[in-house]
C-alpha cells in the first residue's frame, strides 16, 4: 500500500524576545532587530502537522485527525497560546525562541506522542512569508 500524507493545521498567538544574554542590547540589536526589544513581541503563529505513513487497513485512516487535532492542543497549543515563550514556558528559558528553535521543541513534543512508524514534519509560520520546517 502506498504511503499518505496527512496535516493538521493550528494557530496560536504568542510573545518572545530574541536575545542572547552574553552579548550587550546593542549586539542583541544589531542581530535580531525590533525582535529584540526589551518588552517583547508577538506572532500570530500558523502551524501545520504533517504525518506519513501507511492507511491502516481496517479504518484507512493513516492517523486519526481528530486525535491528532486534540493532541496538538495539549501538547502545542494549551502550552504556547498566548503565553510569552521566555517567561511562561520552560522550554525557552535557555534557548533562544528563534522559529527554528519554536519548530524544533514542537517536533520533540509531538514525536514523543506519534508512533514511530509515521514521519513527523512541522511546518511554523512566524509570518504570511517567513516559515521554518523541521525536519528540514
Amino acid at each position: 500500500m502506498n504511503e499518505v500524507a496527512v496535516f493538521r493545521r493550528e494557530h496560536f498567538n504568542a510573545a518572545h524576545r530574541l536575545f542572547n544574554p552574553s552579548w550587550d542590547q546593542k549586539q542583541n540589536e544589531e542581530v535580531f532587530g525590533k525582535c529584540s526589544n526589551p518588552n517583547y513581541h508577538g506572532h500570530n503563529y500558523e502551524l501545520e502537522v504533517k504525518l506519513v505513513g501507511k492507511p491502516d487497513p481496517q479504518t484507512g485512516y493513516v492517523y486519526d485527525l481528530k486525535k491528532l487535532s486534540e493532541l496538538v492542543q495539549s501538547e502545542v497549543i494549551e502550552k504556547f497560546d498566548h503565553k510569552n515563550l521566555n517567561l511562561d514556558t520552560p522550554y525557552f528559558v535557555n534557548l533562544n525562541p528563534t522559529a527554528e528553535n519554536i519548530s524544533v521543541v514542537i517536533y520533540n513534543l509531538l514525536r514523543e506522542k506519534i508512533d514511530e512508524s509515521l514521519e513527523l514534519k512541522i511546518r511554523l509560520y512566524e509570518t504570511e512569508r517567513n516559515f521554518v520546517e523541521y525536519p528540514a
